[in-house]
């Protein structure tokens, strides 16, 4: 069991959002085991049809339940969107919380569900971070199989292949086609391959859709979905206008490197140190974890990259309220040069209230010009993660 850093809330009703496989089940369960509760799980058949069917046996549940109860635990509460009404009633009318758990609040607003107009806190699940995962954890094996939990409790490598492909068969394929976030199966499928493909790279979103067979405003949606759904991060272009930042092209990365290889259809590949892939799975993992870590931080932190016209790139700008700028370049390599921070010293200088730093697998702490470099785990808590 990993001890999970997110924090809930103590006193207030929650929503738990987060893909499939990174643990809301289990963590709800931990964290109210001792707690005097009631637990539903809608992915029971037969609890989703009576729920689906007469929201309104949730009041008459409640209604039963001894005065010690203080906690309602609600899985995959997009399943049966018609109880939040009565939840929402619920939060203003008695003493229960409600914990909400699910994949994320796209149906539920697609839908017109009722989200509680904030009575309810949003929280985001994601995979382990590095320090949940503590002392076992290896980077090699985080870049080549990612962090979803169920892979700990696997030992061989076929199993953890076996895993992933079908993580990414069943639920990017399947299970978001059953949900009706998206409606026609294969063009999805096809742009899953291309999505993983081009992974970490700017989005050229007509160039996509010619290549899955589907429209340009399409494949807009489907990279949207993913984002949505916490299955990927769309990061923005940094622009001091934020009008600018909306017209140009984002980032894309998958949430976790182990899908993103499923997907890809490389994890029979040897993942080995100092060649391009390496490098392009440890900024994946990288930027992942800021993300990660910054959410359960509540740092409110707006994260985006930088491509001048000429080319010259900053991979993560972190936009820190109260502090400076992070202009941050991620490295595999084990020993930085001057060639390795050109970028943050040729961009950094223009861009107002920033501080560069490099993050890489040199396990020396220095300083580069106007550029700091530490050892990457050093360099997040450099940051303010």
């Amino acid at each position: 069991m990993f001890n999970r850093i997110i924090q809930f809330p103590k006193k207030n009703s929650f929503f738990l959002f987060g893909a499939r496989g990174t643990g809301k089940t289990l963590l709800l369960k931990e964290r109210f085991k001792d707690a005097a509760a009631l637990y539903i799980d809608l992915l029971d058949p037969d609890l989703n049809q009576t729920y689906s069917l007469r929201p309104r046996t949730l009041l008459e549940q409640l209604a039963a339940l001894p005065k010690k109860t203080e906690w309602v635990i609600i899985d995959e509460i997009q399943k049966v969107p018609a109880l939040l009404d009565v939840v929402h009633q619920q939060i203003e009318a008695s003493r229960f919380k409600f914990a909400l758990s699910g994949s994320s609040a796209r149906k539920l607003k697609r839908g017109g569900a009722n989200l509680l107009a904030g009575r309810a806190f949003v929280n985001h699940l994601f995979p382990l971070t590095t320090r949940e995962i503590g002392e076992p954890f290896s980077l090699a094996a985080a870049l080549a199989w990612g962090t979803l939990p169920r892979l700990f409790a696997l030992e061989s490598s076929d199993e953890k292949r076996d895993f992933l492909r079908t993580y990414t068969h069943t639920y990017l394929q399947e299970e978001i086609t059953a949900e009706q976030v998206v409606r026609r199966i294969e063009p999805f499928r096809r742009f899953l391959f291309v999505a993983a493909q081009m992974s970490g790279q700017i989005v050229n979103f007509s160039k996509i859709a010619r290549e899955v067979g589907a429209s340009t405003p399409t494949v807009q949606t489907y990279f949207q979905i993913l984002d949505d759904t916490l299955v990927g991060l769309l990061l923005e272009p940094f622009h001091e206008s934020i009008r600018k930042r909306q017209r140009d092209n984002p980032k894309f990365y998958f949430f976790d490197t182990g899908v993103q290889r499923a997907l890809n259809n490389t994890l029979t590949v040897e993942l080995k140190p100092q060649t391009y892939a390496f490098g392009v799975a440890f900024e994946h993992f990288v930027i992942n974890e800021i993300n990660r870590l910054q959410s359960y931080a509540k740092k409110d932190y707006r994260l985006s990259y930088l491509r001048s016209k000429d080319d010259v790139e900053i991979d993560l700008i972190i936009e820190r309220p109260g502090l400076k700028r992070a202009l941050v370049e991620i490295k595999s390599t084990e020993r930085v040069t001057d060639e390795d921070v050109r970028s943050l010293q040729s961009l950094g200088k223009d861009i107002a209230r920033s501080e560069a730093y490099c993050l890489s697998l040199d396990q020396t702490e220095k300083k580069m010009g106007a550029v700091w470099c530490f050892p990457w785990q050093r360099g997040l808590e450099e940051i303010g993660l």
